[in-house]
């Protein structure tokens, strides 16, 4: 039988590792709802393809990655989106090489999470998915691109939105011919 103080232990920790996972959820919800208003321009359009969202994100999460792809490499930058020495050494957050790229397992919840919160909705397609940005999401997502915290992914948002407007399967292309070492590596493997 457990001691009450180990038990009241394991419970604040349980406690505080679902709270860190939650604040995890809501800063990749927040950079996702950011993304997507970018490539919607806050209109009352649709944002298509699951594959679109990933090579993006994985572009604004890897700002080294998106140098390499873009025009003028390290000239593309303005001094609001140009990468800190530190930005250049870590990354924001994990992905992994899956099937057609860089991925993240949390989109599906990310998205359901958003869908929930109604600040988007799903549209129905013939095929793959795409999502709306309600009302309320699009007023989020431009109350937070305007947020000091989060200015620069905006900035970097539009950036790519400026160079890659384009569909999910040409991205993977793009990324499967210029940034090799991104995916010459086993399925399920971090990059």
């Amino acid at each position: 039988m457990m001691s009450e103080p180990i038990r009241a232990k394991i419970e604040e920790a349980a406690a505080q590792a679902q709270a860190a996972t939650r604040n995890e959820m809501e800063y990749h919800q927040a950079r996702v709802l950011i993304l997507i208003n970018s490539f919607v321009r806050g209109q009352n359009k649709p944002f298509s393809g699951l594959t679109k969202l990933a090579k993006l994100d994985f572009l604004l999460r890897y700002p080294n990655f998106m140098e390499r792809l873009l025009p003028n490499g390290q000239e593309s930058w303005s001094e609001e989106t140009r990468p800190t020495s530190m930005e250049r050494q870590a990354v924001e957050s994990r992905m992994i090489r899956y099937k057609y790229g860089p991925w993240d397992d949390r989109y599906y919840p990310i998205l359901g999470a958003l869908v929930g919160r109604r600040l988007a909705e799903y549209v129905p397609r013939s095929s793959g998915l795409a999502i709306r940005l309600t009302v309320d999401g699009r007023r989020l997502a431009r109350a937070l691109a305007a947020a000091p915290e989060w200015e620069i992914v905006a900035a970097r948002a539009e950036l790519l939105r400026e160079h890659f407007n384009i569909s999910g399967n040409r991205l993977k292309d793009m990324i499967y011919t210029y940034l090799p070492d991104a995916v010459d590596r086993p399925w399920r493997s971090e990059i």
